[in-house]
């Protein structure tokens, strides 16, 4: 195997070194809060499978970069809000921590959620699943 310059790990506590982690209770308090935008950035299948904070936008971390860019052909509006505060999500925080990291970089201000989606339904956050298919 080859040996690689830095591992995934450090590349994550770097990013927290650097960037603001929520804690969840904390954002589950801010649940109710229009200028608070919650942005999931996990596959849509863990979404199905174990829900989705209510309310919050779904954009696939593959997609970020370019969904929150002005300058891109795949821009989305709901990320060019003035006065909104934008809190990322993952399952765990890793890769909304590198996600948030990546956006500062870019020139975007956001947060993430400290331990991610895994203690949201432990500390009270509600839960929401798609509605299922027929067939």
């Amino acid at each position: 195997m080859p040996q690689l310059k830095t591992t995934a790990a450090d590349m994550v506590k770097r990013a927290r070194d650097r960037i603001e982690e929520i804690e969840t209770p904390d954002l589950i308090a801010r649940l109710d809060d229009p200028d608070t935008v919650i942005v999931d950035i996990r596959d849509v299948r863990e979404r199905q499978r174990v829900g989705f904070i209510p309310g919050s936008i779904h954009a696939p971390r593959g997609m970020l970069e370019f969904w929150i860019d002005p300058e891109s052909p795949y821009h989305k509006e709901v990320f060019a809000q003035e006065g909104k505060r934008y809190v990322f999500h993952c399952a765990s925080g890793w890769r909304s921590a590198l996600s948030v990291a990546t956006l500062q970089d870019m020139g975007f201000e956001a947060a993430h959620l400290k331990e991610g989606f895994g203690t949201w339904e432990k500390h009270g956050g509600p839960v929401e699943f798609p509605p299922k298919k027929d067939g």
